[in-house]
């Protein structure tokens, strides 16, 4: 029986997911794609998950598309189950309303790239490493790379990424502010599950409002971001007015202890 191409693990709220088809640098194939497709549509089902951490088994995050199977395609690649699986995955990754954690071991190029950029957070070994070869290969990007490298890194940095093809390190990475942070090559899992459980020992509802602010904010202009900010302040804090009054003192208390850490 053969290995599942996606492992899956869900423990205090915390949902870990691992690419696995080492044996080629988890090399994203059509059942991949639709594999990690229903595996969010599964988890943004679950109340009990509430942060998801998206890695690599073996030397690699992930390749990019599965070569392999793009060179036996008969036709355009737009008419391809890989390209059916692509448009598939990615919107579903990109519209997950729950923190995602990426966990970067190893070269994440041009579609692992992708799904890297759909991480709301990134953590990553020293033996990471980004690249873009759309360039080399062919193909215009379809899920986002264009516009979202360039919002993260800037303009001139993705366009010397983007044109070129050219590989970055998990150095210059975290020093463009494409990575949180690097972290030790045993070390990056435990890294991540520490950080999911920073986010999960907050509310739960708190943490899903903020988090989709924070990402609607980010696809529009700061006066747009700043109005939908008030928006969303208004409608919360009627909504929860109960909560909050509920839970005053308590509120109190823990503001004390921010104050006193923060000293």
């Amino acid at each position: 029986m053969s290995e599942p191409v996606l492992l899956i693990e869900k423990s205090e709220g915390i949902a870990t997911l691992m690419m696995n088809r080492p044996h080629v640098l988890n090399a994203l194939s059509s059942e991949l794609l639709f594999t990690l497709k229903e595996a969010f549509e599964e988890l943004k089902r679950d109340s009990e998950i509430e942060v998801v951490i998206l890695g690599g088994i073996g030397r690699a995050f992930t390749v990019g598309l599965d070569f392999k199977e793009l060179a036996a395609m008969n036709g355009p690649f737009s008419e391809s189950r890989l390209s059916q699986a692509t448009f598939a995955c990615f919107p579903t990754i990109e519209s997950f309303d729950k923190p995602i954690i990426g966990a970067v071991n190893g070269a994440a190029i041009t579609g692992g790239f992708e799904i890297a950029l759909n991480c709301d957070m990134i953590l990553a070994t020293e033996s990471a490493r980004f690249a873009d070869t759309h360039v080399r290969v062919g193909i215009i990007p379809g899920a986002g790379l264009s516009q979202k490298l360039s919002r993260i890194v800037g303009i001139n940095r993705a366009r010397e990424l983007s044109l070129t093809g050219k590989t970055i390190n998990a150095k210059q990475a975290e020093a463009w502010g494409l990575v949180n942070r690097i972290v030790g090559e045993d070390d990056l899992i435990p890294a991540c599950r520490t950080l999911a459980k920073e986010i999960t020992a907050n509310d739960k509802t708190m943490v899903r409002n903020y988090h989709k602010l924070l990402n609607d904010g980010y696809r529009e202009n700061l006066s747009q971001g700043l109005l939908l900010e008030k928006e969303v302040h208004r409608e919360t804090s009627r909504t929860d007015a109960a909560q909050v009054d509920t839970n005053r003192l308590k509120e109190v208390k823990n503001w004390g202890r921010i104050q006193e850490v923060a000293s």
